[in-house]
């Protein structure tokens, strides 16, 4: 982790008291980050995560980087992808390397970080004989017919795993429709995957 990032908290319990203010604002202005203090986040919760035995995946726009193998754009957080039945040990881990609770309002299918001024979101998936679902409610949505995979890239010194290619590819084809903004973010992560070796172009 980097050396000025600080945060209290070192409860065994989800329902810890080193929760922050969860107002959509305050998260927005914790994600000033900069690729390099990601990165180094990225290479500490993955080896906090890997010691408390603890599967994840790196996925979203820094996801995308480490399939293309360089920093592509800024990024507003760090998104990672875990079982949700792993949330307990998960979360002892996170805040074992001070990072601190800043949920959401409702924590049904992920949950928020923070750590200095670096932002990590992450989303709880379920296995379903080798599909990927995201626990909705009333019903969970299908991620990925497949399973998320074991692939790990590295990018500037730091090993993480990632979603299979044809996962990312899938994800990024289908720009969202809410934001503009977004859909070209979406857009401009499929013409680099696409340029992945095995990518679709």
């Amino acid at each position: 982790m980097a050396a000025d990032d600080t945060a209290d908290g070192t409860s065994d319990d989800t329902s810890d008291d080193t929760t922050a203010d969860t107002t959509d604002d305050n998260a927005g202005s914790l994600a000033e980050a900069t690729p390099e203090q990601q990165l180094a986040a990225i290479a500490g919760v993955g080896a906090a995560l890997d010691g408390a035995g603890v599967d994840h995946w790196l996925f979203g726009g820094w996801g995308v980087d480490f399939w293309v193998g360089r920093v592509t754009r800024p990024h507003h957080d760090v998104d990672l992808a875990v079982r949700r039945d792993d949330r307990p040990a998960m979360h002892r881990a996170l805040l074992q390397e001070r990072w601190q609770h800043t949920p959401f309002e409702d924590e049904v299918v992920g949950t928020r970080y923070r750590r200095g001024r670096v932002l990590l979101e992450l989303t709880f998936v379920l296995d379903d004989g080798g599909r990927v679902l995201i626990p909705f409610e009333p019903e969970a949505a299908v991620w990925s017919e497949q399973a998320l995979g074991d692939a790990r890239r590295t990018l500037d010194g730091v090993t993480a795993r990632v979603p299979a290619l044809e996962i990312m590819l899938r994800d990024k084809s289908h720009p969202r429709t809410d934001d503009a903004d977004d859909a070209a973010k979406d857009r401009a992560d499929y013409e680099a995957l696409s340029r992945v070796d095995g990518g679709t172009t």
